[in-house]
């Protein structure tokens, strides 16, 4: 049986004082309970999210062109669902508005989509932080 993941609480919810309206950056019990405590696991899929949110990022952060809606709301769904699988809720969250707005031809998508980067960035950083 694998050892469970050593998980990082931070103390504003040891406390009770976080805003939990806001998502996590990386909800480590959550990617603990994805993996069965499988460390080694833990460290491959956050690897593998990581290169994918950087890629992702890139292309999301290139100038809109008319008619690109389609492809990115592609990529929003697909890093909605991968940041939910590794517990970085506040990138899934950020993708599944951006997203939204997108299905809905929202006039604030491309602010949605700028935040969504800033998501991903944190996520990255929280990453190579724990890494």
């Amino acid at each position: 049986m694998a050892n469970p993941a050593v998980v990082d609480i931070p103390g504003e919810i040891l406390s009770g004082e976080r805003n939990f309206e806001e998502p996590l950056v990386l909800d480590l019990v959550h990617l603990s309970r994805q993996t069965f405590g499988d460390h080694a696991l833990e460290v491959e899929l956050l690897t593998l999210f990581e290169r994918q949110a950087a890629h992702l990022a890139v292309r999301l952060a290139d100038p809109r062109c008319p008619g690109d809606s389609r492809a990115r709301l592609e990529l929003a769904h697909m890093l909605k669902g991968s940041a939910r699988s590794v517990g970085a809720l506040a990138v899934a969250a950020s993708a599944e508005a951006y997203e939204t707005a997108l299905r809905h031809g929202d006039e604030a998508e491309a602010r949605l989509c700028d935040a969504l980067v800033v998501h991903i960035e944190a996520a990255r950083a929280a990453i190579a932080e724990l890494l």
